[in-house]
């Protein structure tokens, strides 16, 4: 299996710092895009200490069959990849916490975080939060994650319709994020990868202003160069507005 990949991060249009980060680990095949959010410096400490976390715990556990002796084991999960992935983004959520309640500046402080770990032919998806992972496939796209945000649940109410949805009064309120509490439950979905997949990660700086067939026009017609289709991503977000800070992984995946 054959990875290609670019990102990219842009602090928008409205934002005058930009507390997003994300991760390209390549010797790991992982990587992950964090959203902070606490307000002044401290969104920015979370989401820098998500990816320094994570990438730390994958260096101290390469090829270790003891990942997960910090957490109660998950039975649901049916691979070792996927118990290594949820067990990091656990760890990184452990130290914000902790961090945060050192210092009084830090209090409250959080980060999204959407990660994918290739291995085997497969992707195995975790997520905290509204940051997102769509796959491309076929000329289609596909979001393989579910938000943790009020909006989300409102959505799933009965007799809601779109204007009310429109109109929902809390649209960047998130339910589930990383550092909020000392223990968090992670998200985890393995998916089969086909030769040609593209997989988009995301936070919602871009989801919010560029609409997800936009997302799959501008990648197809970038033609395979990723760092163009994440540059052009980036452009839209902040044409639409640039209301918050955008920031995009985009992995290829294929057998040479």
């Amino acid at each position: 299996m054959v990875i290609k990949s670019a990102g990219k991060t842009d602090v928008g249009r409205k934002r005058s710092h930009n507390e997003d980060r994300y991760l390209i680990k390549e010797d790991d095949r992982l990587f992950v895009v964090c959203d902070g959010m606490g307000g002044h410096a401290s969104g920015e400490v979370a989401s820098q200490l998500a990816i320094e976390q994570m990438a730390a715990f994958f260096d101290a556990h390469k090829n270790d069959p003891e990942i997960t002796w910090r957490f109660k084991e998950n039975k649901k999960l049916d691979s070792f990849e996927a118990q290594k992935l949820e067990a990091a983004i656990k760890w990184a959520n452990f130290a914000i916490h902790y961090k945060a309640s050192e210092a009084l500046n830090l209090k409250g402080m959080g980060t999204t975080c959407v990660a994918a770990l290739f291995a085997d032919r497969k992707c195995i998806i975790g997520h905290v939060g509204d940051s997102r992972c769509y796959r491309i496939r076929n000329s289609k796209i596909e979001l393989l994650t579910e938000d943790h945000s009020l909006l989300n649940d409102y959505k799933k109410l009965p007799n809601v319709t779109s204007d009310d949805v429109k109109n929902f009064p809390h649209k960047n309120v998130i339910t589930r994020a990383l550092g909020m509490k000392p223990t968090v439950q992670v998200d985890i979905k393995t998916e089969q990868v086909e030769d040609g997949d593209i997989y988009l990660l995301c936070c919602d700086g871009l989801s919010g202003e560029v609409d997800d067939e936009e997302m799959l026009k501008t990648v197809i017609e970038a033609r395979g160069d990723l760092q163009k289709a994440c540059d052009e991503l980036i452009r839209k977000a902040n044409e639409h507005g640039g209301r918050d800070n955008i920031t995009v992984i985009l992995v290829e995946v294929s057998s040479q």
